[in-house]
C-alpha cells in the first residue's frame, strides 16, 4: 500500500510538471512587492484611516505586501525611528511632520538613489521644506514657508503649454473643497496608458501654487484651479513622476479626505503608481468602474 501511494504521488507531480502546473501553494504565489507606508504625523487628522485605506487598496491587487511604520508623536524624540528601507521596494509617504534624524534621511536618500521607489500622497509634499534631497524627489511642494527660494511654479497655460514661472510668491495653497476634472497630459506613460483622458475626481483639495526644484520631473495630469472656487485660474499639476538617481517617484496631490481616497481614480493611480515605481512597468488593467468625464466613481 505504501509503495502504491508513493508511486501515485510521483506520477501526479510528474504530470503537474509536464503541464507546468504548480504543485504547492508556495510555488503558485508570485513573489509580492514589499511596500512600507510611513505615517504617524500629519496636519490631516484622518491619517490613520487613510493609511488603512491605502494599505487595503494596494493589497487587494494581489501584487503588494504592505507594512506600516509609524513615527513618534509630534515633539517626541525620533531616535528609534529607523526603518530598514532596504527590506522594501516602495515607500508610500502618508507623512507631514517633524524632521527625521540625519541618519534616517541619509538612509532614505540612499534607498531611492539606488533604485527604490516612493509614492508621495497629498500632504506628504508639505513635509520637510528644509530637506533639499526630499524636495528633489517630490519635484514640487507646498507650505512650510516655501517660496521662490525653493524653485519655480510649474503649470499648464490655456493653450496646453507647460509653464515654468520663477516669479516670487508663496508655495502652496488651495481653494474650496470640491469635485473637479482631471486631465491626463501624458497618455503614453505606463501609469496613464489606457486611462481616459478626462475623468471626474471626488471632492478634494485641489493644490495650487506648488513650487520646487522640478528636476527630472514629468507631469502626468493636471486639474483646472477655477477662480470661482478660490483657485488660481491655472491648470495645476496633480500627478507627476520624477527620477532620483536610479529611483522612481510617483507624486499625487490628491487624497485629502476619506471620501477623496474612495475615488476609483485616486485608487487606480495609487495602485499603478506603486507598481511603476517598483518595476518600471504597469501590468494592471483599467478597472471597469473608472470615472467618466462627468461621472464620479467611488470604491464600495
Amino acid at each position: 500500500m505504501k509503495g502504491s501511494t508513493k508511486y501515485i504521488l510521483l506520477w501526479l507531480i510528474a504530470g503537474l510538471c509536464v503541464w507546468n502546473i504548480p504543485y504547492s501553494a508556495a510555488q503558485s504565489v508570485k513573489k509580492k512587492i514589499n511596500v512600507l507606508i510611513i505615517d504617524g504625523q500629519n496636519n490631516h487628522d484622518n491619517w490613520p484611516q487613510t493609511t488603512e485605506m491605502m494599505k487595503g487598496y494596494l493589497e487587494e491587487t494581489g501584487l503588494f505586501s504592505v507594512d506600516v511604520a509609524t513615527t513618534p508623536s509630534p515633539g517626541q524624540p525620533m531616535d528609534r525611528f529607523k526603518p530598514d528601507f532596504q527590506q522594501y521596494r516602495v515607500v508610500v509617504m502618508n507623512y507631514n511632520g517633524d524632521d527625521w534624524l540625519p541618519f534616517t534621511q541619509q538612509a532614505f536618500e540612499e534607498f531611492i538613489r539606488a533604485g527604490g521607489g516612493m509614492v508621495s500622497v497629498h500632504a506628504a509634499d508639505n513635509a520637510f521644506p528644509g530637506w533639499l534631497e526630499y524636495n528633489k524627489m517630490i519635484g514640487l511642494g507646498g507650505w512650510g514657508h516655501r517660496n521662490e527660494k525653493d524653485g519655480p511654479y510649474v503649470y499648464y497655460d490655456e493653450t496646453g503649454k507647460r509653464v515654468v514661472d520663477n516669479s516670487p510668491g508663496i508655495g502652496g495653497s488651495h481653494g474650496k473643497y470640491h469635485a473637479f476634472q482631471v486631465v491626463i497630459r501624458n497618455k503614453k506613460h505606463p501609469i496613464t496608458r489606457g486611462l481616459p483622458e478626462i475623468w471626474m475626481h471626488n471632492e478634494d483639495e485641489l493644490y495650487d501654487r506648488l513650487r520646487g526644484p522640478a528636476e527630472n520631473m514629468e507631469i502626468l495630469a493636471t486639474a483646472f484651479s477655477a477662480k470661482d472656487q478660490r483657485g488660481t485660474g491655472r491648470n495645476e499639476p496633480v500627478m507627476m513622476v520624477t527620477r532620483y538617481g536610479k529611483g522612481r517617484v510617483f507624486h499625487t496631490t490628491l487624497g485629502h479626505g476619506d471620501e477623496s481616497q474612495q475615488c476609483v481614480g485616486f485608487i487606480t493611480f495609487l495602485q499603478r503608481g506603486a507598481e511603476w515605481v517598483a518595476t518600471g512597468k504597469v501590468t494592471q488593467k483599467v478597472p471597469a468602474t473608472f470615472p467618466g468625464a462627468d461621472k464620479i466613481s467611488l470604491h464600495p
